[in-house]
């Protein structure tokens, strides 16, 4: 029997944890123990207890309540709750998932005490180092054991960094076994889907008709916390609704909520606020997001995972960054990088208003990656 202790803490682990939670448990139950660990990263409600309730996730065994506060304080603690429960618990592995301050704390403490890590996600690279999620990606794949990667251009990117694509068990920190293995977030998508459908109300709730909107995203603190970029979107947006009469619909993360009276100028903060068609909205609930998802337009946002999900549901991307770790999206012309810049978003709307007729190959495996996962565990 495998020991396993997941470390979840933000929206995207959650919902990844889930499609390897229901594989241990459909496939794996007589093989593979899991103790679940919450470090409470997100810790409102909204973006993360609903998940647990809304998917049918085991609660977590252990939530550390660590919360908000600078990367350093937030890491730190982490740190310490991790390393003491690691010392109790003794896993054979420590799972880890994306590149958030909860994986880089699972990584630094379970590589000084010697206890083999699994990075699902692995391989993904914005080549941009002034992004905290980009250290901490890496950081954790070089001191991980095992790595599944998502795409071939992930495995392409650690063997270029020096992992060796032919590694033979068994696997070590010195020796770690890379696979691509598909994405796991496909996994949950297909599993959902119709689930999603029967349980969410958001296009009623919301006055929305299919195919006749666009949903957005904005939650990276370079675009919210830089009055410049967070009001060069917003304007894009503005327009977008007014002179295009086009309706968006925008799930407002708590970073965002707070930043708009902020950093918006007066003038601009009052036509989003008097706006009819941009219409913005609590954060939504995992099935609300896959119901909007396949059912909008488009997609406008700055979240990695939202891009696939996209892509999944075969709906276009603007993505509201300067780089991508989904590069396939960009090159099959699925989606276009226009950063914060409002005359790039207004043209990459502009582009996809016209063309409708694009190709999504299958670029993110087969939706079994967990199970994948799961055997690589256990070989």
């Amino acid at each position: 029997m495998q020991n396993i202790l997941t470390i979840i803490g933000a929206r995207p682990q959650i919902i990844k944890a889930a499609a390897l939670s229901r594989a241990i448990k459909k496939h794996f139950a007589d093989d593979i123990k899991e103790t679940i660990v919450h470090t409470g990263q997100h810790y409102d409600a909204n973006m993360s207890q609903v998940f647990f309730d809304e998917m049918g996730i085991p609660a977590p065994d252990f939530n550390l309540n660590v919360g908000s506060g600078t990367h350093g304080k937030q890491t730190a603690t982490m740190i310490e709750k991790i390393e003491d429960l690691l010392m109790i618990k003794k896993p054979d592995y420590v799972v880890l998932y994306g590149d958030t301050n909860s994986t880089l704390a699972g990584a630094i403490a379970a590589s000084k005490i010697h206890i083999p890590i699994v990075h699902i996600e692995a391989g993904l690279r914005s080549f941009n180092k002034s992004m905290p999620e980009e250290i901490n990606r890496i950081m954790c794949d070089h001191s991980s054991t095992l790595l599944f990667t998502p795409t071939r251009t992930g495995l392409n990117n650690l063997i270029h960094e020096g992992f060796n694509a032919h590694a033979k068990p068994p696997f070590t920190a010195d020796n770690p076994g890379i696979f691509h293995c598909g994405d796991i977030m496909y996994d949950n998508s297909l599993y959902y889907a119709d689930i999603a459908v029967k349980k969410s109300q958001v296009m009623k709730t919301h006055g929305l008709s299919r195919h006749n909107f666009i949903l957005a995203t904005i939650h990276r603190d370079n675009n919210t916390d830089i009055p410049e970029r967070l009001n060069s979107i917003f304007e894009a947006l503005i327009e977008i609704s007014s002179v295009h009469e086009t309706e968006i619909l925008l799930p407002l993360h708590p970073r965002t909520a707070k930043m708009l009276k902020k950093n918006l100028t007066t003038q601009r903060f009052k036509a989003v606020a008097e706006s009819k068609r941009l219409k913005l909205i609590p954060p939504a609930s995992f099935f609300d997001m896959l119901v909007l998802e396949k059912n909008c337009r488009m997609v406008m946002t700055d979240s990695g995972g939202v891009q696939k999900e996209a892509y999944f549901f075969q709906k276009p991307v603007i993505i509201l960054r300067p780089e991508t770790e989904w590069i396939e999206i960009v090159e099959n012309k699925t989606g276009q990088i226009t950063d914060a810049h409002q005359d790039k978003i207004l043209q990459a709307f502009e582009y996809y208003n016209v063309h409708s007729n694009l190709k999504f190959p299958a670029v993110f495996g087969d939706g079994k990656a967990a199970e994948f996962i799961c055997r690589k565990m256990l070989a």
